[in-house]
């Protein structure tokens, strides 16, 4: 154009294009209406949040007053609940409990127990407790103590009711509390790790419940219980409780009674035991007697016989019998000794040739089989009126369970 250079020409300014002024107010209305949504679902979540907690709260309690029930009344200095927003805790300090429904009762103490649950689903609660724990007679020290790295207990169902219960613990330990003047506390249990779970798989919590019980040890030692469990053992067990007539708060001594006038039964759906040089798997099913004794029969296959059947007292027996031949009955040392100073070594050589004895026989009574193809014995292992029996031979006394 005239009155224009070329290079003005090329930059001609670009007028910016106005937005229509209802474009501007529906953006708007999209900003303000998300804004709200977020400020209702804030103002939903809170709502929730805390209606979930005041369930969690009477879960709690209700949980608590069904332990009352049951002879088990807890207490703590102070107990809290938070968590917001994304979960419930519910914290207990210094909490205390006294078990009323043995003789003589018990008072446990802990540290404090925190139970945490999800607002989503507020009848599920999962606690953990901070030890250490300790237990004691009413108005006396402590007896016993335990300890763990991590422990975990987990409850669900909506109270009286439950349907599934689990404890784990990581490193735990219990030991017997000595005074002072005794020196230190005897090591009752150890473990890496110890796991039991309870489930109701049939019935209802309160009409003829059939509950499944599994149990995990890792690494475990019972050394006070019997030599086989001396040495760190690894034991998976899966059970099946039939026969309880309900749920309801009790002893334990007394659901079993229940069971035994049922008719029920202890079915060993699995049982597994791994020690160093040995295995033992099994399965079959229990009952209790009148007197409150197993009877029944469990088949068990042995990888390793040679290595359990030292632990089983078999030469302890023979013990007994040299004692009252010497005259020095209750003091076996002193009897096996007696033949020792007859000819040096043979109360040793005694023990080797009745254990390998006792193997023998029952390699020959027992069916061949292998388990993770190695040679392994298949025996039964037999209860009856509480004594126990691998084959024919006699190994051991289970305790009365009412």
């Amino acid at each position: 154009m005239p009155g224009q250079s070329p290079f003005s020409m090329m930059h001609r300014p670009v007028q910016p294009a106005r937005q229509p002024s209802g474009e501007r107010r529906r953006r708007w209305r999209a900003a303000a209406a998300a804004v709200a949504i977020v400020i209702v679902l804030a103002v939903a979540w809170s709502w929730l949040w805390y209606e979930a907690a005041a369930v969690t709260d009477r879960t709690l309690a209700g949980w608590m007053q069904r332990e009352a029930a049951a002879g088990r009344v807890y207490s703590c200095d102070t107990q809290t609940i938070g968590g917001y927003p994304l979960g419930i805790q519910a914290r207990c300090a210094n909490i205390a409990a006294e078990i009323q429904n043995t003789l003589p009762p018990y008072t446990v103490t802990a540290k404090a127990v925190t139970f945490a649950a999800e607002a989503y689903r507020p009848t599920r609660l999962v606690g953990d407790i901070s030890g250490p724990l300790t237990l004691a007679e009413l108005g006396r020290p402590p007896s016993f103590a335990a300890d763990w790295i991590r422990a975990r207990i987990s409850v669900r169902g909506i109270p009286p009711d439950p349907e599934a219960v689990s404890v784990e613990l990581d490193g735990p330990h219990l030991d017997r509390v000595r005074a002072a003047a005794a020196g230190g506390g005897e090591v009752l249990f150890a473990a890496g790790r110890a796991d039991v779970q309870g489930r109701l798989v049939a019935g209802s919590p309160r009409r003829q419940p059939v509950i499944e019980m599994v149990l995990h040890l890792a690494e475990a030692t019972v050394p006070t219980l019997h030599p086989l469990f001396a040495a760190p053992v690894d034991v998976e067990l899966d059970a099946e409780l039939r026969g309880l007539k309900d749920l309801a708060p009790k002893r334990w001594a007394d659901r079993l009674r229940e069971m035994r006038e049922a008719g029920g039964s202890i079915e060993i759906k699995s049982l597994r035991f791994a020690q160093a040089g040995a295995v033992v798997v099994g399965s079959g099913a229990l009952s209790v007697d009148e007197d409150g004794k197993l009877d029944g029969l469990v088949r068990v296959a042995i990888v390793g016989i040679e290595h359990i059947v030292p632990l089983l007292g078999i030469d302890r027996l023979i013990e007994q019998g040299i004692d009252q031949l010497s005259g020095t009955d209750g003091a076996a040392a002193q009897g096996m000794g007696a033949l020792d100073r007859l000819m040096p070594r043979l109360s040793g050589a005694i023990r080797q040739t009745v254990n390998a004895g006792v193997v023998e026989n029952l390699k020959k009574m027992g069916e061949p089989t292998t388990i993770n193809d190695q040679p392994a014995v298949v025996l039964p292992l037999r209860f009856s009126a509480g004594s126990i029996y691998l084959g024919m031979l006699r190994v051991g006394q289970a305790p009365r369970l009412f």
